[in-house]
């Protein structure tokens, strides 16, 4: 049933795009020079370019070599360390038509180590002339979650927090998303991103999709797409204060990796997700908090078995904004808390999170900022291979990030 309800979704998009778009040019937009004088520009001229760099380093003050976060930071815990690339990447964008617009994101610093990956690559086909309605193809961010679909760049603690990111690891797969906001709600997701109040980006105000559900860069496994909403409202009083709520929630199934599988192993599970977002937008003073529960793939120690199981977990943030001396200053708190397995993880290792962080983004200007971090964290992460493991401890964790 969800493979027919995604090919009818597909196809009944593009359908509609072409019905909308009938007539327009598809090559070129005029403009004017000085004189007035109509000039075409051609595509290829619209393309932009934008992107940013992180350096980190997490050695400073830590307690406890064994407790770290691949999925987080793979430079944190460990035998090594040192300074560490986290993210360096290009955004290659453009509006090439009316109605068609287009992202690529490599990322050159990708799983702990300097080499390639795609991380975003997706075009926008508007459906209608004020872009209200758009259809999303491609490799993008799956619409679950605020701090998922908030920018790293953007973002103040280093990391996602493990109950919602869980759920979608590296936030991206290949699919097909339909969008919806009115001109005027679009304008105001823009402006909570330029304004600096750390907005998650335009991801409409309802959003629909089917996608993989294997995670980013891969084919699904089981032939049944994922399905997965959001309906979220940014409101703006007459003080002009904004808040946001948010409710989304997906399902779908999803193919476990065993380390040591088996014939009589179960690997495919059922899971689904749902939870709601509140974010309080720092003006000066600011809150977030994100909850979801819900059900999937989790390794039971006791059995030795990867079985079916609740789930739950989120966070909540505190920050405040300081202006001084062309300067600011964006002290912030996040106490997070996960129960459940990480499907992406072999055996759907089972986790059990609880990590307070305290700190501070410093930005020295538009395109350099500074982010110190303290985390005391509670963590136990157990799978086949490692079936007892409880790490607790404490490190000071920082981060150099350059913006252009």
């Amino acid at each position: 049933m969800r493979r027919l309800f995604a090919v009818a979704f597909f196809f009944g998009m593009i359908a509609t795009n072409l019905a909308f778009a009938r007539g327009e040019k598809a090559d070129s937009v005029s403009s004017t020079d000085g004189t007035g004088t109509a000039v075409k520009q051609e595509w290829y001229e619209k393309i932009r370019l934008r992107g940013y760099a992180q350096l980190r380093y997490n050695g400073l003050f830590e307690t406890n070599p064994d407790l770290k976060c691949d999925q987080c930071d793979k430079s944190w815990g460990g035998e090594g360390g040192g300074f560490f690339f986290r993210r360096i990447r290009l955004v290659f964008y453009g509006q090439v038509h009316e109605r068609v617009y287009f992202y690529i994101q490599p990322d050159f610093a990708s799983g702990g180590g300097n080499f390639a990956q795609i991380r975003d690559a997706y075009f926008d086909l508007a459906l209608d002339a004020n872009q209200e309605f758009r259809l999303r193809i491609g490799q993008s961010k799956v619409p679950f979650g605020f701090e998922n679909m908030q920018s790293s760049q953007n973002r103040l603690p280093l990391d996602r927090h493990d109950g919602m990111n869980s759920a979608v690891p590296n936030e991206r797969e290949a699919g097909v998303f339909f969008y919806y906001a009115p001109k005027e709600i679009r304008e105001r997701f823009r402006y909570l991103v330029s304004s600096g109040l750390k907005g998650s980006g335009d991801y409409g105000m309802f959003g629909l999709g089917v996608y993989n559900g294997q995670g980013p860069n891969a084919q699904d496994k089981n032939k049944g797409l994922h399905v997965v909403s959001r309906l979220t409202y940014p409101f703006q009083l007459p003080s002009g204060q904004i808040f946001e709520t948010s409710f989304q929630g997906y399902t779908g199934n999803y193919t476990v990796a065993r380390i040591n599988p088996s014939d009589a192993d179960q690997n495919e599970f059922r899971e689904y997700r749902y939870g709601p977002t509140f974010v309080l937008y720092p003006q000066p003073f600011g809150f977030q908090v994100e909850y979801n529960w819900g059900r999937g793939p989790e390794y039971d120690p006791e059995i030795n078995e990867v079985i079916d199981a609740p789930l739950s977990g989120g966070y909540a943030l505190v920050n405040y904004q300081w202006k001084t001396g062309g300067k600011l200053f964006i002290p912030f708190a996040r106490y997070h808390y996960y129960k459940g397995g990480k499907k992406f993880e072999m055996d759907a290792t089972r986790h059990r999170v609880k990590e307070f962080e305290l700190g501070v983004e410093w930005q020295f200007n538009k395109n350099f900022e500074l982010v110190t971090m303290y985390t005391i964290s509670d963590r136990t992460f157990e799978n086949s291979a490692n079936p007892d493991n409880r790490q607790r401890g404490s490190l000071l964790r920082l981060q150099a990030q350059v913006n252009f």
